[in-house]
């Protein structure tokens, strides 16, 4: 079970930062290639195993689940913050987007051929991960994918890391202990990316995604 008190913390941290947050981070795939390539092999993926239903959870204002629809998916936006999901409505107005917890998604068992979560997870607390891992698992269609962002810890050893986030405490997470919840989970990994730290980012961290994939039923 997730803290509800811990969600709530950071759903009013994020509503109360919103419009700011919105226009920084407003421009971040136009500049960056990597980023959309990465989401581009997800979208090929998601369409090869189903009809492209994707939930981009912790959409924040939207500009991902856009990028998303974009690419051909029928993408949908969840969000904790409702302040970030009006801002997504405003910006995307042909868009879907609703507030709710990664916990406890409003999504039937199955319904879904992609799960994308980029730096969402990180405002999660380590011990309560993987019962969002699980309800990722429960909402995937067999076969679907799902691509999961975040920041990696300094020393491998050690499986996560608070750190000083701007906004809400959150966690960094070795990329290969992460890789074992998500197999404990019932969420395969299939392949990996590393972005090494640049001398213009403000936070000196290693940025991994993850692209994992729900057993078929015929596998299973």
């Amino acid at each position: 079970m997730v803290d509800p008190d811990s969600l709530r913390a950071t759903s009013e941290a994020y509503d109360a930062v919103a419009p700011t947050y919105a226009q920084l981070f407003r421009h971040t795939l136009r500049d960056s290639p990597l980023d959309r390539a990465i989401l581009g092999v997800f979208a090929e993926a998601v369409r090869e195993s189903g009809d492209g239903q994707v939930a981009d959870l912790g959409c924040g204002p939207g500009h991902v689940t856009a990028h998303l629809d974009g690419l051909g998916l029928a993408a949908f936006g969840v969000d904790a913050s409702a302040a970030m999901i009006e801002l997504a409505r405003q910006a995307h107005p042909d868009l879907r987007f609703a507030v709710g917890s990664m916990a406890a998604l409003d999504i039937a068992d199955g319904a879904l051929d992609g799960v994308l979560s980029r730096w969402s997870i990180i405002h999660i607390p380590p011990q309560e991960l993987p019962v969002v891992l699980a309800e990722f698992h429960r909402v995937l269609a067999p076969g679907g994918h799902l691509l999961v962002g975040f920041s990696a810890t300094d020393d491998p050893s050690h499986p996560t890391q608070v750190f000083d986030h701007t906004v809400a405490p959150a966690y960094r997470w070795s990329p290969d202990h992460l890789a074992a919840l998500l197999r404990g989970s019932g969420l395969a990994e299939v392949a990996r990316t590393v972005r090494e730290p640049q001398p213009t980012d403000r936070r000196q961290f290693r940025e991994i995604h993850l692209l994992a994939r729900k057993a078929s039923t015929e596998a299973a």
